[in-house]
């Protein structure tokens, strides 16, 4: 369900939207799944990456970057959770244009039977009020309020089964050499095809310093190929790399992951971290028949494992192997 108002406050124009959900899940899983911003790029389709600066237990302030009518957009929100309401109210303290100010909350209301009523409020304003960028907000709030909203549902419903769908893990690896050429051969993905054997094709844009969109072929251990899209935000200060797929093979609903060099006195581990959400419908379409979840489990962390300790050898190797003038 959704709703669209506008009204007037001292003089500026406020535009609400209003979405809704029914949900076949308890009030407490509803408001948990939105509470734990951090893992919203794993449950949230238009979400990359979330970044918890502050929390005292209730007042919050998370970094974040989503897409936004297809574009990576990145702002500074507040949030106030009330658990006992099982209300989040949120604000962008630093939006990105065209926004001006952007308010909101998050409702989640007990209904008869164990079921859950789920509201997302939306008021903004947006600079000079042009038609063109009210409508251009107003899609974005449609869009993700609808994807967020559809997905959680989801989840909720599927609340009991989230251990056996859900897993992260990671691989790491030693290296005897600098930091900075470990994360600059991870930065450099438009090289990997001829660095990197399982990777045949990657295309990479960095209109935005630091925010890197990428499409990729990887061959796997069969031989068959599939491609993957994704969005990579960079840290090259902290030493990180986080991405989300936005295209996912067809056994992955969701997938993130985060590349992270680690300097000690005596060398640098570098880690790569993977978490997934399984697509349950495809598990015997992909394995085959008789699949269950637990073959899944073990295929993908075989799989993204064996990918992932590859480049991260490889990137060892680089710095290892680089000729260093003293």
């Amino acid at each position: 369900m959704r709703g669209d108002e506008v009204f007037v406050v001292s003089g500026e124009r406020v535009h609400r939207t209003r979405h809704s959900v029914e949900v076949d899940a308890q009030a407490g899983v509803v408001y948990g799944l939105i509470s734990d911003a951090v893992q919203w790029p794993l449950f949230f389709p238009p979400n990359v990456h979330v970044e918890r600066l502050e929390f005292d237990g209730t007042n919050e302030r998370l970094r974040m970057w989503a897409l936004a009518n297809g574009d990576v957009r990145s702002w500074i929100s507040q949030r106030v959770q009330n658990p006992q309401e099982r209300r989040i109210e949120f604000q962008q303290t630093r939006p990105q244009a065209p926004v001006e100010t952007m308010f909101g909350t998050w409702i989640v209301e007990e209904r008869p039977g164990g079921a859950s009523l789920l509201t997302l409020l939306h008021d903004f304003t947006v600079a000079g009020d042009r038609p063109e960028d009210v409508a251009w907000v107003e899609r974005a709030c449609d869009t993700n309020s609808r994807a967020e909203l559809g997905n959680l549902k989801r989840l909720a419903e599927r609340w009991t089964r989230l251990d056996e769908i859900v897993l992260s893990f990671e691989d790491s690896v030693r290296v005897k050499g600098p930091a900075e050429l470990v994360y600059d051969f991870l930065y450099r993905v438009g090289d990997w095809p001829e660095l990197i054997p399982h990777v045949s094709r990657l295309d990479v844009t960095e209109d935005t310093p630091g925010v890197q969109v990428m499409s990729m072929d990887t061959l796997t251990a069969d031989g068959s190929a599939h491609t993957t899209e994704s969005v990579r935000i960079c840290f090259p200060h902290a030493g990180r790399i986080v991405y989300k797929q936005t295209t996912t093979p067809a056994l992955m609903e969701a997938h993130t992951g985060e590349w992270s060099v680690v300097p000690d006195e005596t060398g640098v581990t570098v880690v790569s971290q993977h978490s997934v959400v399984l697509r349950e419908e495809a598990v015997e379409n992909v394995l085959g028949a008789g699949a269950d979840i637990a073959v899944a489990r073990r295929y993908v962390r075989e799989a993204l494992g064996r990918n992932s300790t590859a480049t991260l050898n490889l990137a060892k190797r680089h710095a290892e192997s680089a000729i260093r003038v003293l």
